[in-house]
């Protein structure tokens, strides 16, 4: 193998790949609200409960469309786990690390804090994938991390919980983003499999976590379950749960997962900004919003370079920060 891989053996329509990233733009935005809407403007108690209620419907979705043959993925064996782990590990990290700092930050902090996501996948790419980047895109990410540290720095509403829930969401993100582009390869999963084999491998640990810890009693017995207008936020992000892994699923087999992290910080703009001016849970600072800004134009520059890359970028440029990982240090560390 090649010390820096980098490039796909398939290339992918321009068009494909730009549907691909808004499809999941779009998802991120709406999922983001519905969810917020849930736990924090109805107070709905248990975020396990609902990351379950997305499970199922993912499970349902997916079986009802094999059986019907619309879509096509490996039957059960034992060779699946092996195949698909460690995704459904990083998955549940990711679905349950996610809501609990939705609920427990503002949706501009939340927004902030989630680019620290780009830089973890730009990192993991590089160990895992044997990557290299350009140095402008280098400086895009530490302009988004700056922004994202200085925006933090002047939260009037700090609170550590939330705080070490988005910054483990954020590993679980690209790790997953990173495992699930390699597994997307992987014989007789694809992007169906992966979904479908995911839920289905966690769903009922998540489910005995919920009930051992009291959640589960506690969403069941939640005042709400009469209200129609709750309901139906609750079943919408049930919903939408499923779409959205399906969209990232979708933009990481036309895209890489870097890409599909970018797509997340796009996304981000308009969720950060709308949020200082509806919901009411931004306490403004002009130094939060200096950093809020910084880290969104980083985004947009990151985003704009690797969108506008017509061609393979030639990684032996004198002007390019080179990160790679040869194969040399990387027999070092497995014996490590």
């Amino acid at each position: 193998m090649s010390a820096i891989g980098g490039l796909q053996t398939v290339e992918h329509s321009g068009m494909l790949k730009l549907y691909s990233a808004l499809f999941y733009a779009g998802c991120s935005f709406l999922i983001t609200v519905v969810n917020k809407t849930v736990l924090t403007s109805f107070r709905f108690p248990s975020y396990l409960f609902l990351g379950i209620g997305q499970m199922i419907v993912t499970l349902v979705v997916l079986y009802a469309a094999k059986i019907r043959k619309k879509v096509q993925f490996q039957d059960f064996d034992r060779s699946i786990l092996f195949k698909i782990f460690p995704l459904p590990l990083l998955y549940v990290g990711n679905h349950i690390t996610g809501l609990a700092s939705t609920k427990k930050l503002s949706l501009p902090m939340f927004t902030v804090l989630r680019k620290f996501t780009i830089l973890m996948t730009m990192t993991l790419e590089v160990y895992l994938l044997k990557k290299s980047f350009p140095r402008r895109l280098v400086f895009s990410v530490v302009a988004i991390v700056f922004g994202a540290m200085v925006a933090a720095s002047s939260d009037l509403a700090f609170e550590l919980e939330g705080y070490t829930f988005i910054l483990l969401n954020d590993a679980f993100t690209a790790a997953s983003g990173v495992y699930t582009k390699k597994k997307l390869g992987t014989e007789g999963l694809g992007k169906h499999g992966v979904l479908f084999y995911n839920a289905l491998f966690i769903i009922i640990p998540t489910l005995l976590a919920s009930a051992f810890t009291g959640d589960l009693h506690k969403a069941v017995t939640f005042k709400d379950w009469g209200d129609d207008t709750f309901v139906f936020c609750f079943l919408l992000s049930c919903s939408m749960g499923f779409v959205l892994m399906y969209s990232i699923v979708l933009c990481s087999y036309y895209n890489s997962a870097l890409t599909t992290t970018v797509v997340g910080a796009i996304k981000n703009v308009a969720v950060a900004y709308i949020g200082i001016f509806v919901g009411g849970d931004y306490l403004f600072s002009w130094t939060n919003f200096l950093g809020l800004s910084i880290c969104m134009s980083g985004g947009l520059v990151y985003s704009y370079f690797t969108f506008n890359q017509k061609t393979p970028v030639n990684y032996e440029g004198a002007q390019e920060l080179k990160i790679r990982i040869t194969e040399d240090s990387t027999q070092k560390e497995a014996i490590i």
